[in-house]
């Protein structure tokens, strides 16, 4: 009887292992790369949901049976800047074992690359060839200027609209640029700025534009119509600053304006108020640069800041305190550039630091950052560019550099070695632009 007894109970449990076997369930993942936006949403068989903000490997929560199919699609393509993102081996039938295959990646909606080209008045426009690197000029470039001496530009972060700040008509004007073509329109008539703007930015949320005005030692700042990209200038603005600032920059989660005042040495560090724009003072603000910083550049992270010094041929490097917008100076800065570090930009990814250095240098320096401290070390050796580099910018997917050069009338293009940020010119290069070139930015 008690073997019967033993049999039977053996009997009952493998009868539940294999009803266990029989009911597992798996799971599908896989990785994500190319993502800057925000907003993406995954689906696996039309129900089963997944929000990603950042690349790397995902799962989605809910299991499917052995033998089950499943269909990884994208439900929602990110925004802030506009993306379009595919799916590779997103679908198939669950074979005993985790699916961890499915490829997400995600490129920039419109390819295309703006110049302000100062004498001429107009702005190049191009297409990019996201294989190459490759500027071809679009139908109708150059754009006649609404105002006079474009010397700043930027898109905006849903790649809708282009913001032009023309330094001899002291006035900003707004383009809708055509997600097909890259075409620019002019929307309604220039904004006053203060005197000579030589800078412009918009906030991560699309909400807000700030001018830095050089020779009104001040800082417009503008609200953003969504729909129509117009502006309308906040009730307090202009706000001071030090004296001559030339660039600025607004930290990724949109809190802090940074502004570098040529003529002082400082970065001007401002808080800004999401409900309305308006801007103010931090603790500690202004932290003081090199002679004559002209040019300022945060990670994707915000969490190290970098300064041109153009006069005193040195890069400033900080860290950047996420709550309050302070900058503590990196151990080992300021950096010697070695010339007139005239521009900076930094990869997609946070990894490397370009310089364009002017004067008699006339190449673009590539810097790997050290995550930890956010030193910059040189990596490899200067690269020639045009007559006096003014202006880098790179793609979002940080494959190519962009560099406008201001004495030669021309775009130098590189691409980018993923593993060491050194760069090589890619073919055809350098392409040409309007008369000086000033400053150049990527859709």
């Amino acid at each position: 009887m008690k073997t019967l007894a033993w049999t039977a109970a053996a009997a009952a449990a493998a009868t539940a292992i294999a009803g266990c076997s029989i009911g597992a369930k798996y799971t599908v993942g896989g990785t994500l790369t190319g993502l800057t936006g925000q907003g993406l949403v995954l689906e696996d068989n039309s129900g089963d949901d997944l929000a990603l903000d950042s690349n790397g490997t995902f799962v989605f929560s809910g299991g499917i049976k052995n033998g089950d199919a499943y269909s990884v699609t994208v439900k929602t393509q990110p925004s802030n800047p506009a993306q379009t993102c595919t799916v590779q081996n997103g679908s198939g039938n669950i074979d005993k074992a985790d699916v961890t295959n499915v490829l997400v990646s995600c490129t920039q909606v419109g390819r295309f690359a703006y110049v302000a080209n100062q004498l001429s008045n107009n702005l190049s426009a191009y297409s990019i060839d996201s294989t190459a690197g490759e500027l071809t000029p679009i139908a109708g470039s150059p754009f006649a200027a609404s105002g006079t001496t474009p010397a700043a530009l930027t898109v905006d972060p849903n790649g809708q609209f282009l913001y032009v700040a023309n330094n001899g008509s002291n006035d900003v004007q707004v383009y809708s640029i055509d997600a097909t073509t890259g075409a620019l329109t002019a929307v309604g008539l220039p904004q006053a700025t203060g005197s000579a703007p030589d800078a412009v930015t918009v906030d991560p949320t699309d909400s807000y534009l700030y001018v830095a005005n050089l020779a009104s030692n001040s800082v417009s700042a503008y609200s953003i119509d969504s729909s129509s990209g117009a502006l309308a200038e906040l009730p307090n603005s202009p706000f001071l600053v030090g004296a001559q600032p030339t660039s600025l920059k607004v930290d990724p989660s949109g809190g802090f304006l940074y502004v570098t005042d040529f003529g002082d040495g400082n970065v001007v560090v401002l808080a800004i108020d999401s409900a309305t724009g308006s801007l103010s003072g931090i603790s500690g603000s202004p932290f003081s640069a090199g002679a004559g910083p002209i040019s300022i550049s945060i990670d994707p992270t915000g969490t190290f800041a970098y300064v041109a010094n153009e006069s005193a041929a040195t890069i400033s490097e900080y860290s950047l305190d996420a709550s309050t917008g302070a900058l503590t100076a990196v151990s080992g800065s300021p950096l010697s550039a070695g010339s007139a570090p005239e521009a900076l930009a930094i990869d997609p990814a946070g990894r490397y630091l370009y310089a364009a250095n002017a004067t008699t240098a006339n190449h673009v320096a590539a810097y790997s950052i050290t995550p930890t401290t956010g030193a910059l070390t040189l990596s490899g050796s200067p690269v020639a560019a045009g007559t006096l580099p003014s202006s880098v910018a790179l793609d979002p997917s940080g494959q190519f550099a962009y560099v406008a050069n201001d004495g030669s009338n021309d775009i130098s293009v590189y691409a980018v070695d993923a593993t060491t940020g050194v760069l090589t010119p890619v073919s055809h290069s350098p392409f040409a632009a309007g008369n000086q070139p000033r400053a150049i930015a990527i859709d």
